[in-house]
């Protein structure tokens, strides 16, 4: 194509943005008035990426998938989660008959398992979770897709727990859509832990993936996280330790995608204080939410990072049930351009529920940061992590809720807000009800969430502000361990799209 055509291409482009936008932002020329707002639409696909879940033999995992039921959303649709090839665990790629999971009998394994071939799970219809269990190392990564109504939503957990070993515990993880930038603060090539990042591809081409680590001391130089290569419907298991010989407590992982688009996803396993799934922080941002510390937590570590040219200056604040408080010893915390900080926060909520607020102490500059929290002493000691997250924003959904060992965490760090809570009916049997909660400003309260009547099996929240103040949410998850949990925050379900109504208006260019 000559440079000509592509300037046509671009020319006429760039007309109808202007066109679009002046319908959007001004009255016409005669006089008529601006367009309504936008209308918010169910979305109509939705494409989510699981990461394989375990490297343990002795892994029991459960996906339990779930769709709200949405206003406005088509009677038709799909909903299914394929099993992804997988890459050498040590990160060099490659795959095998053996990790794939493939056999010469269609569709199943010697063992009788799931292949390539047939879906793990396929719901059945909105409103009801469905549920599937897999075992041991060789589960896959899940590329899942929904379309009409199953999309608005659609949400897929993945539990795995682990009785002993590195990493044992209980590790949970919401599957994630494919983007083309993720951070993750908090990794770590210490001695004693085993970092992953999982990357995988949905795609019908390859994706060249960049992954970058900035420690104590700045960036860590590694030419082996340059140009990664994962390919069409794959997933690609990286070992962080193999990409620097540097063994560092805190790093800050930043993944971003040079063509085609991944799913990504930490996953950090300790010897000694178990592990868990380190999702994605929120995008950079001069202030911050860490929602739902356990009351219980033993100690709290901030892992912060700014990506910028300034250094940063927070405000180091805990919305408590009674209010904010600034944490004796922990006022603020000074974060260096391009270097990972981090602080600890010690037993932090004293038996009470909480949420870390970072705000600017002067002005505002782009930050990252997540939470190591750990629960239990001594053998028993356990590991979870808290991003910083959005807010919940129209609607959020926590899948893979149980009867007893589900607590839901609900923040308004800026002023009171009122929330709805819907538990779903159960997987196996149960009647949807709902409750409605008022959080007083600058509060974090471990709510009471509701249960269907006559639960069977597992259920689903979903969570609605009935106003228009910020709320953030998490959902702690706890087994039969002493100390087993895993947190997973809530933002948006992305379920609803703004659609804005527009018309072409030729006359801006009159002007």
């Amino acid at each position: 194509m000559n440079r000509t055509t592509l300037s046509l291409i671009a020319g006429t482009t760039a007309l109808a943005a202007v066109t679009a936008v002046a319908a959007l932002a001004t009255p016409s020329a005669s006089g008529a008035a601006a367009p309504s707002a936008a209308a918010e639409l169910p979305v109509q696909r939705t494409g989510l990426l699981c990461p394989a879940p375990s490297v343990s033999d002795i892994a029991d995992t459960t996906y339990t998938s779930f769709t709200p039921v949405t206003q406005g959303a088509p009677n038709s649709g799909k909903a299914q989660l394929q099993p992804a090839p997988a890459g050498s665990p040590d990160g060099t790629g490659g795959t095998s008959d053996t990790q794939q999971g493939k056999s010469k009998d269609k569709g199943k394994d010697k063992g009788g398992k799931k292949t390539a071939d047939q879906p793990v799970l396929t719901p059945k219809a909105p409103g009801t979770p469905v549920t599937g269990d897999t075992s041991g190392a060789d589960a896959p990564a899940l590329i899942g897709t929904a379309d009409g109504r199953f999309a608005p939503g659609w949400t897929v957990q993945e539990t795995t727990r682990i009785a002993v070993g590195t990493g044992r515990g209980l590790q949970g993880v919401t599957c994630t859509p494919a983007d083309t930038e993720f951070w993750f603060p908090g990794a770590s090539t210490a001695a004693g832990r085993t970092d992953y990042v999982h990357l995988t591809n949905p795609d019908d081409s390859a994706a060249v993936v960049d992954v970058e680590m900035y420690g104590k001391n700045g960036a860590i130089k590694s030419p082996l996280g340059e140009n990664l290569r994962v390919e069409p419907h794959t997933s690609e298991p990286v070992l962080l330790s193999t990409l620097t010989g540097e063994r560092q407590e805190d790093l800050t992982v930043h993944v971003s995608v040079r063509s085609g688009r991944v799913g990504a996803t930490v996953q950090a396993l300790d010897d000694a204080s178990g592990g868990d799934w380190l999702a994605a922080a929120a995008d950079p941002a001069g202030s911050l939410v860490l929602p739902g510390i356990p009351k219980d937590a033993t100690d709290v570590r901030l892992i912060a990072f700014t990506p910028g040219d300034a250094d940063a200056d927070l405000k180091i604040r805990l919305a408590s049930p009674d209010g904010l408080i600034t944490p004796a010893g922990n006022e603020a915390l000074h974060v260096k351009s391009g270097m990972t900080t981090s602080a600890d926060l010690g037993p932090l909520t004293r038996g009470e529920a909480g949420s870390l607020v970072l705000t600017p102490s002067d002005r505002s500059v782009p930050v990252v940061a997540a939470l190591r929290v750990v629960r239990g002493k001594g053998a028993n000691q356990e590991t979870a992590f808290i991003p910083a997250t959005a807010p919940v924003g129209a609607r959020a959904t926590a899948a893979d809720n149980s009867a007893k060992g589900a607590t839901l965490a609900l923040t308004a760090p800026t002023a009171t807000a009122k929330v709805k809570v819907t538990a779903s009916a159960g997987s196996e049997g149960g009647t949807a009800v709902s409750k409605t909660y008022t959080i007083r400003s600058g509060t974090t309260q471990d709510v009471d969430a509701p249960v269907p009547s006559g639960l069977k099996g597992t259920y689903a929240l979903t969570i609605e502000p009935l106003s228009d103040t910020p709320v953030y949410a998490s959902r702690t998850l706890t087994s039969t361990d002493p100390s087993g949990f895993t947190v997973q925050t809530l933002p948006s379900d992305r379920g609803l799209v703004s659609v804005p109504e527009a018309d072409e208006d030729l006359s801006i260019l009159q002007k």
